[in-house]
């Protein structure tokens, strides 16, 4: 670490507005304007997610959305791959690798192409976490398909998956970095925050179920 190079370092920085751009692609907001003429988020929960494109616009959609947004994620995170002096064993690749993922997830949430009303960034979360640990975050997304299936909140499912991913990353898969340790948590931490309101009409009562993923064909 003590020998990095400058010039690698300078090369580092520049990744970090790319990650940020390709978090601000607002795809839920651009497919909706594009192909339907509608702002989803003046529609359903008025969130600029997959999951409100799939609730206005319709599950083949959303699913798209889904995928773009994780991608939008992942790609951020993996732009260290390009610099040439780390690997994925050192803490410093890691603490980078984080690094970019959560300026796109900023992106995400706060998008320089959307008016920065962007989404919660779940989905571009977990193109992140996929790019730094794919057991742990297969695990989470298992937490999230099985409390969806059973109790048919997205929310639900979302915040007990994220609040499960560090409980993969230390307990479970021992993951060697630190930085790792320490990103789960805060990852959980934001996924409370960003679905607080969620939260709040979980406990009144008063959250919709994703009663649109079981509709009957």
């Amino acid at each position: 670490m003590d020998q990095y190079p400058l010039s690698e370092l300078a090369f580092l920085l520049w990744m970090f507005p790319v990650a940020y751009l390709l978090g601000s692609v607002p795809t839920a907001v651009w497919v909706g304007k594009l192909f339907y003429g509608t702002d989803v988020r003046e529609h359903g929960s008025g969130n600029a997610g997959a999951t409100n494109v799939m609730r206005v616009l319709g599950v083949s959609t959303g699913i798209p959305v889904l995928l773009i947004d994780m991608v939008k994620g992942f790609a951020a995170t993996s732009l260290i791959s390009f610099q040439q002096e780390l690997t994925r064993q050192d803490e410093l690749f890691m603490i980078f690798s984080i690094a970019l993922g959560a300026v796109a997830v900023i992106g995400h949430i706060f998008p320089l192409f959307a008016g920065f009303r962007g989404g919660k960034g779940v989905a571009t979360i977990a193109g992140v976490c996929f790019a730094l640990h794919i057991p742990a975050t297969a695990a989470a997304l298992g937490v999230f398909v099985l409390v969806l299936l059973v109790w048919k909140y997205v929310s639900l499912g979302s915040v007990l998956s994220g609040l499960s991913y560090p409980l993969w990353v230390i307990l479970v898969f021992r993951a060697p970095h630190i930085s790792l340790w320490v990103f789960s948590i805060a990852a959980a931490l934001l996924l409370l925050i960003t679905h607080r309101k969620n939260i709040g009409r979980l406990l009144d009562g008063t959250e919709q179920k994703a009663s649109f993923l079981f509709k009957k064909a």
